[in-house]
């Protein structure tokens, strides 16, 4: 049972004591004498909670086994801005004292050595990375967004960690690099240092070697932004996970930002300590999608300026609709269509840019399909593409089935009852009806006509 004294009217007793009844609730009687009752409420202020705990070993057990129960506490209790501090007490010749201030300022995280010097760190980032040149778009929102966020107040928002994600190409280190180069730019005196796996994994081998693992964690505590690239090859490496886990600790018990990328999201990392996953999902996790087609032209004009009027529109519209994954290789097209229009002095057209994307994407048996067609038919008339397999008679799906079998038709070798099987299994002489009506509309009807044929152009276009 809990024991609240009737004198214990201070704010930061009140609101501890009822952090402690919900912590009660979700362990059990063993767990909450041994690893809670010998806490006490220091102070509460700016609704940030101070505990006292009785050493080291306590505090890395409670991040350890019992950090998610405080989190819900602490929040339940102080909303969501609340936060929770650990004050560390000493022994010093049979008398316990807690950690004396130091510059009038309590240490708020008793892990940072007092006294030690403010130093300026190389960060590392790439200059050119910055938010003006990275295009926002429904891809990649969320993340923009966030980083933005982190810039004006680097480990002050809730996305602490930010854990950004996405396939290969997509711009999650140009975000990453753009918002520690913000961070700096926004003049505010803090230590931003950026590093890859194998950066961070040498730095580790190199500690070891030497025998100064302790000297690696105090230059890390002078860290306020840290940024990891490529998490997810950190799988499998425990020492390094193991030095990876007490620095983001030490960093996010002290109020310093963490941001990481990776490949996969979280939950999808393999060869990963279960308590470091659960540290990446504390803050926010976004991903980066592939880029839509406007999206794609915008980032190449916005890349090359001036340079992209060089190429002919339907030129760099056939490279966005073929190069969709990654936006280096995207890029990389349009690079080298310059370069051979400029030393080579060959004409940009079609030709030369599918020449050139077949270095770049896997030709083998590609070919139209149905899903192609369904998906492009499906978009330009602005339903769902599962109305197609269905029964409404809107006029508006109705068009859209008839011209997904009529192109179908067309530009697939599948056979009439195929087809109509993949529209929600209709017989044969519905298709044959649908490929009939669309034709006649396409022949009395020139502004239907212009739109069967852009999105014909669509469709071819989707073969190299």
């Amino acid at each position: 049972m809990i024991r609240i004294e009737n004198n214990q009217t201070e704010t930061h007793i009140q609101s501890w004591n009822e952090c402690l009844k919900i912590i009660s609730k979700s362990v059990n009687e063993k767990q909450y004498k041994t690893w809670f009752e010998p806490i006490k409420a220091v102070k509460l202020e700016n609704e940030i909670l101070t505990i006292q705990i009785p050493n080291k070993f306590f505090y890395e057990w409670l991040e350890e086994h019992f950090i998610n129960i405080l989190r819900k506490s602490i929040l339940s209790v102080l909303g969501p801005k609340g936060k929770l501090e650990y004050l560390l007490m000493v022994e010093n010749h049979q008398k316990t004292e807690i950690i004396p201030k130091v510059d009038n300022q309590n240490i708020k995280n008793p892990f940072v050595i007092p006294g030690i010097k403010k130093v300026k760190i190389d960060s590392q980032l790439n200059k050119k990375y910055i938010f003006e040149t990275y295009i926002e778009g429904d891809c990649n929102r969320l993340a923009r967004s966030a980083g933005k966020a982190i810039a004006l107040k680097p480990g002050g928002t809730a996305f602490n960690p930010l854990f950004i994600y996405g396939g290969v190409g997509l711009g999650k280190t140009h975000l990453a690099h753009a918002i520690g180069n913000e961070i700096i730019q926004n003049g505010k005196s803090k230590n931003v240092l950026y590093l890859n796996t194998d950066q961070f994994t040498n730095q580790i081998i190199e500690s070891i070697k030497k025998n100064t693992i302790a000297d690696l964690i105090n230059h890390y505590q002078l860290i306020d932004v840290l940024i990891i690239d490529d998490v997810q090859f950190l799988a499998n490496r425990e020492k390094t996970q193991e030095m990876l886990f007490n620095i983001f600790n030490r960093m996010h018990q002290a109020g310093k930002q963490i941001i990481l990328t990776s490949d996969r999201p979280p939950k999808d990392l393999h060869g990963m300590e279960d308590r470091l996953i659960s540290r990446f999902k504390w803050g926010l996790s976004a991903d980066i999608q592939t880029p839509g087609y406007e999206t794609r032209v915008a980032i190449l004009e916005d890349k090359f300026g001036d340079e992209i009027n060089t190429i002919p529109r339907e030129v760099v519209e056939y490279v966005c609709f073929n190069i969709k994954k990654n936006i280096r290789e995207l890029e990389g097209v349009v690079i080298s269509l310059i370069a051979q229009s400029t030393l080579n002095h060959k004409k940009i057209n079609i030709d030369l840019a599918k020449e050139i994307i077949k270095k770049y994407v896997n030709q083998a048996n590609k070919e139209i399909t149905l899903d192609n067609i369904k998906n492009l038919v499906a978009d330009h008339f602005e339903v769902p593409v599962e109305k197609l397999q269905g029964k409404t008679r809107k006029r508006t799906v109705v068009m859209a089935r008839q011209l997904s079998m009529y192109l179908a038709k067309n530009y697939t070798t599948k056979s009439l009852k195929n087809i109509g099987d993949n529209f929600g299994g209709r017989d044969h002489s519905t298709v044959i009806y649908s490929v009939q009506a669309i034709q006649n509309l396409i022949d009395t009807d020139n502004l239907f006509k212009d739109q069967v044929e852009e999105i014909e152009r669509k469709v071819q276009m989707s073969l190299v």
